[in-house]
């Protein structure tokens, strides 16, 4: 089988290798090196869903490689959409299972949130991810092909990593994947149309800051380590003031963007104090601030701040010299920002 039907084939998927890789399957089968990239053209520039759809490849070679190979693009095998435009998709993955990408146009940009887990090991209590516990690392494969097999891809103009699971947990599928995101045989974007977030996994940030050029996104929601400890446990493990030391190191007043996002709940860390003490968090770093509406999810007794409290608290950060915007809320009518699509889907399977 090729194409559409990979998911079930025997066959190894080409979809997320690198040049390299691909110059190695061409060599394994007797083909001269030159066809490693026509592969990588075909895949990442004509998006074919066939190896026999490789015409410049000879027929003879086609047919070598189809016999081992598959391309490896999966459609989506659900979506929402929302009144606002946003459109969530359910993608199926190589073990089985389903992860949730959500495209949110907006004017003439439009950015797609990828995932990167099968739920999540960092079990925040605000995330509907986390509540399914962790099941599993994506390949590059099914990291790529929510972008590869998007419906909409061809308008696309960024990429953030803030889907289902910590991008840091995975960090060599998400490296490889930005890898042929940037490269020039891959996508050829340019790094800063991709922002990967992490709750702060030290040292896989370390090394990601040192092997990508990408924006980074630091998810705080709180400005001292008892508040986040209560709602993040991985702060008990991996203090937010280790991983700000780690970040001072680095320059960001270029090309380079850190942000740092910041749900605002009602009542839990939405008081001036808190306001205060995340100026002195943050104090010197070149770094922005979105922060961002919460919605409620089953089983979580948070509550959203009040639109008064999140124009007070964006008004006097940048005021002080903290650059900060309130993050727009989308596609709330199809739960874009949760993992609930994902959950009903493995609760289906599972009956």
């Amino acid at each position: 089988m090729t194409g559409n039907n990979a998911q079930a084939s025997p066959k190894t998927p080409l979809l997320g290798m690198t040049l390299d890789q691909l110059r190695r399957v061409a060599k394994e089968l007797g083909m001269p090196a030159f066809t490693g990239a026509q592969m990588a053209k075909w895949l990442y520039d004509g998006h074919v869903t066939d190896i026999l759809q490789m015409s410049n490849i000879s027929k003879a070679n086609r047919a070598k490689l189809d016999e081992q190979y598959c391309v490896g693009a999966m459609p989506p095998t659900d979506c929402q959409r929302s009144v606002d435009g946003t459109v969530k998709y359910l993608f199926p993955t190589d073990n089985g299972r389903f992860v949730e990408t959500v495209y949110i146009p907006d004017g003439d940009r439009a950015t797609l949130c990828v995932s990167c887990q099968v739920g999540c090991k960092m079990n925040c209590l605000f995330c509907q991810t986390g509540k399914q516990g962790f099941e599993g690392n994506l390949s590059v494969r099914d990291i790529l092909n929510q972008i590869y097999a998007l419906p909409e891809r061809a308008s696309l103009t960024n990429v953030v990593f803030m889907g289902q699971g910590e991008p840091m947990d995975n960090l060599d599928a998400v490296l490889q994947t930005t890898q042929i995101l940037t490269a020039p045989y891959g996508y050829a974007w340019s790094p800063r149309r991709i922002t990967v977030s992490s709750v702060g996994v030290k040292n896989k940030l370390k090394r990601f800051l040192d092997e990508s050029e990408c924006h980074v996104a630091i998810s705080l929601h709180a400005p001292n380590h008892e508040l986040r400890a209560s709602i993040m446990p991985a702060e008990k493990g991996m203090p937010i003031a280790d991983v700000i030391e780690l970040l001072r190191g680095y320059d960001f007043a270029h090309q380079r963007r850190l942000s740092f996002e910041y749900i605002v709940f009602g009542g839990l860390n939405d008081s001036m104090a808190h306001a205060r003490q995340l100026l002195k968090m943050l104090r010197g770093l070149d770094c922005r601030v979105n922060l961002i509406r919460f919605h409620q999810i089953p089983g979580v007794d948070l509550r959203g701040a009040s639109e008064e409290k999140m124009l007070e608290w964006r008004d006097f950060l940048t005021s002080h010299g903290l650059f900060t915007t309130i993050r727009a809320s989308r596609g709330e009518d199809i739960f874009a920002a949760c993992g609930l699509l994902s959950t009903a889907k493995s609760k289906e399977n599972a009956t």
